[in-house]
């Protein structure tokens, strides 16, 4: 008897490190919580794979996840591809860095992250993203040494998460919490 494949979830890491390690743990939950029912694949962008170093989680996300690529370029590996063919449920990009977000709001697919969340938009498959920018103001991030780091939120940044979040199938997330409960609506 042909054994059954599990529904799989593209995750997406871009080159934030705001709410880098919180995701992180709510996806390792998140996996052995779903194990027996969704794989999830993760794809690492050049700048994700840079901050997942610099955090020293990249052996962390190796021992805990069994899929795993970082981008070469804006097409390999082939995730687009792969989105477009429903191959994934949905993609989830979290944390979501300014640069990426701002990119698939203009409709710039020169990175990996970007191009496949614009195909897959094209598809109409579910995009999930949790950006590290959300709001305008001040907001104090922690750097992998423990210090805080001060930074300033602009209009600009705001603007290009509401034309995300206008998109059609296009679904923002604001904290990892949210991860969780996207998992518990696909697969619960």
């Amino acid at each position: 008897m042909k054994k059954e494949k599990k529904p799989k979830v593209a995750w997406g890491i871009a080159g934030a490190g705001e709410k880098m390690v919180e995701t992180l743990e709510m996806m390792k939950k998140i996996k052995k919580e779903y194990e027996d029912v969704v794989d999830i694949d993760v794809y690492i962008s050049r700048s994700g794979d840079q901050v997942i170093k610099y955090y020293g989680i990249s052996n962390e996300i190796e021992t805990n996840f069994n899929n795993i690529w970082v981008e070469i370029n804006a097409n390999s590996p082939f995730l687009a591809g792969q989105i477009q063919l429903g191959k994934y449920e949905f993609m989830l990009i979290a944390p979501c860095s300014a640069n990426t977000v701002a990119k698939i709001a203009l409709r710039m697919g020169d990175t990996l992250l970007a191009n496949s969340a614009i195909m897959g938009q094209r598809a109409d498959i579910p995009l999930y993203i949790m950006p590290s920018d959300y709001e305008v103001g001040v907001t104090i991030t922690k750097l992998p040494d423990g210090k805080d780091l001060k930074l300033t939120l602009r209009e600009e940044d705001v603007e290009n998460i509401n034309k995300l979040a206008a998109m059609d199938n296009t679904n923002v997330l604001k904290e990892p919490e949210d991860i969780q409960e996207l998992f518990a609506r696909y697969f619960k």
